[in-house]
């Protein structure tokens, strides 16, 4: 049984005049809720793109699920992976389960597959809807149903709840923090914000300016009377 189910070994992104990603070495446990947290631009999108074989690494290597990510492999990899990375991009004029139906025949899953990720998000009843008719909220469930369809082992998620109400910021939290027990998967969310994966996360991986500064247990980044957003502030100082 493999002990985590990311693992980054120097792993280097150039872009523009510097690296957008510099020496990040991840290890995410399996079974747990990883929040990656850093400030907008701190090369949390592009570590999520690199682990999914969106993009090649200028240098590194990245393992998924025990296997050494490759163009040759990725398809293979990403098979047992779900992901939302940046806005969710879906048919306006098809509706929710129309959009669904395009995925699982890629990802070769059926009908069950489709209402048990339709229902896991409280989309079911509105299934027959076009998307163009669903609020930011509905289209940013409608993003993590595709997701979770199949019930993968590794889920990557880049800012959730980014845009939404609170109302809607603590649906997506409740439905992410199920995730680990209910699908037996692992689970990584990016954000910018220390609340929402203070909520969530059982360990972190802070990032900014392309390089980690700590990963560990969440519990253990808090020092003596120094609160975790002290710490958080300290470390992104000059974002």
């Amino acid at each position: 049984m493999i002990k985590y189910v990311i693992e980054t070994y120097d792993l280097r992104k150039l872009g523009g005049r510097g690296y957008r990603v510099k020496d990040v070495n991840l290890a995410v446990p399996k079974g747990c809720i990883y929040g990656f947290l850093g400030p907008n631009g701190a090369g949390k999108t592009t570590t999520m793109k690199l682990l999914l074989g969106l993009i090649q690494p200028d240098s590194g290597t990245i393992e998924v699920l025990g296997q050494k990510m490759s163009p040759k492999n990725r398809f293979e990899i990403n098979a047992r992976t779900g992901s939302l990375i940046e806005s969710p991009g879906f048919y306006g004029h098809l509706t929710g389960q129309e959009n669904l139906e395009i995925i699982a025949r890629y990802k070769n899953l059926g009908a069950d597959d489709i209402k048990e990720a339709l229902n896991t998000v409280h989309l079911y009843d509105r299934k027959d809807d076009k998307v163009k008719k669903y609020s930011l909220g509905m289209k940013q469930r409608l993003g993590i149903a595709i997701a979770l369809m199949g019930k993968p082992e590794l889920i990557i998620l880049d800012e959730p709840t980014n845009g939404l109400d609170p109302a809607g910021i603590k649906e997506i939290r409740n439905l992410i923090r199920s995730i680990p027990e209910s699908y037996d998967s692992t689970v990584i969310i990016s954000s910018h914000l220390l609340s929402e994966v203070e909520q969530m996360a059982d360990y972190v991986g802070i990032i900014n300016k392309g390089q980690m500064l700590y990963q560990g247990r969440l519990s253990e980044i808090e020092t003596g009377d120094t609160s975790l957003e002290e710490v958080f502030l300290e470390m992104t100082k000059g974002a």
